[in-house]
């Protein structure tokens, strides 16, 4: 096999790695609040993730660059074995994590397969340790914080709306052009109707299983399943580019040979990370939705909104944030509003645990997998 067919395929089995731990990060509120159940929940999470991933090719340069070519030194000659060293050993940390239900972060299990490769291939002198501090160790280092602040300030806020709204919903009528309010007596409410179109109102046939009314109906568990799907999309455009910048990492310049090249390594990525959420994606779903803290609809809106927001404005800025860490730190958060006792304390530890080995994991099943690819190819 050829060293870049070899290096594509680990590129596509890490993200299909990253698939199976990360898809649980954004549609585990929606099984752990009572939505749904996990198997339309991963479903869901999986086509946002593809969507969110594909785009990642249209606005990620910066998350690229780093990743690439950010944390290495100019001119520091980087063999083949170091790449695939570096995708064999984040890989096999991942895909372990997965088996075991730890949500771990690929974000750092990358940092430290390339810490760890660079010590042993070149004796860390071609790392730039100030830019592995600044851009990768300092916003992963607060990330997790900055959620759990973040989820304790927005959720009282979220919790009063969600109360003033429970029972109610909006109706959208197409066939009369029509918004319409519902209250939780099943009172109903014009908000909008245009002009000349349709029949009104009230004479549309009686098929609404709230008020009477026929159209699409849009409460709490819509806004729940929408910000699920605006977490899933932020972690696709998160992830993927830090798995694509492999394939450049070592190359003499950070551009792709062609644009059609580019879009194929974002779109095949895309498919990988797919593949992996829907059918491995159960185990940390699992973890994350029963064995942390349980949830309404307010707190798991609350979590996804955090989610997505810190997600998608770090990615937006070339800062790469650990889906894992912020997702985990919300939920915790959002749990400890409760009480003490309403966080499993046990699953935290082990959650927290897997975080910490993370990066030594990593470094050394890279190690381990450059010094044998060094002998081998």
């Amino acid at each position: 096999m050829e060293i870049p067919l070899l290096a594509f395929a680990l590129v596509f089995a890490l993200a299909s790695a990253n698939g199976a731990n990360d898809v649980s990060k954004a549609i585990a509120t929606l099984v752990g609040s009572g939505v749904t159940d996990y198997r339309s929940a991963i479903a869901w999470g999986t086509v946002w993730t593809v969507i969110g991933a594909a785009l990642a090719a249209f606005v990620a340069s910066a998350m690229i660059k780093t990743f690439s070519h950010g944390l290495v030194q100019t001119g520091t000659i980087i063999e083949p074995a170091v790449t695939l060293g570096v995708l064999t050993g984040t890989m096999a940390w991942v895909l372990f994590a997965s088996r075991t239900g730890l949500p771990v972060s690929t974000t750092h299990a990358l940092t430290g397969a390339i810490v760890g490769t660079g010590f042993v291939a070149f004796a860390g002198e071609g790392l730039i340790w100030s830019a592995i501090g600044k851009k990768i160790a300092l916003p992963l280092l607060l990330s997790p914080f900055l959620a759990f602040a973040v989820s304790l300030l927005i959720h009282p806020a979220i919790r009063a709306l969600a109360r003033k709204w429970e029972g109610a919903c909006l109706c959208v009528m197409p066939a009369s052009r029509a918004l319409v309010a519902i209250d939780p007596r099943r009172g109903t409410k014009t908000l909008f109707q245009a002009a000349h179109f349709g029949s009104p109102v009230m004479a549309v046939p009686s098929q609404c299983d709230r008020a009477g009314l026929q159209g699409l109906v849009v409460g709490l568990d819509t806004i729940h399943w929408i910000s699920s799907g605006l977490g899933a999309f932020a972690r696709g455009t998160n992830d993927a580019p830090k798995i694509v910048a492999m394939l450049l990492l070592g190359s003499a310049t950070p551009a792709w040979p062609s644009t059609s090249s580019q879009l194929a390594a974002f779109g095949g990525v895309a498919l990988a990370m797919g593949l992996g959420s829907y059918f491995g994606g159960l185990r940390v779903t699992e973890v994350l939705a029963e064995n942390v803290t349980r949830m309404d609809h307010a707190e798991g809106l609350s979590a996804n909104l955090t989610t997505s927001l810190l997600v998608l404005v770090s990615g937006t800025l070339g800062l790469p944030v650990s889906t894992t860490h912020v997702s985990s730190s919300a939920i915790i958060g959002i749990g400890l509003l409760k009480g003490l006792n309403s966080v499993c304390w046990t699953t935290v530890r082990d959650m927290v645990l897997a975080w910490v080995v993370t990066l030594p994991a990593s470094a050394l099943f890279a190690c381990i997998a450059y010094l044998i690819l060094s002998k081998v190819l």
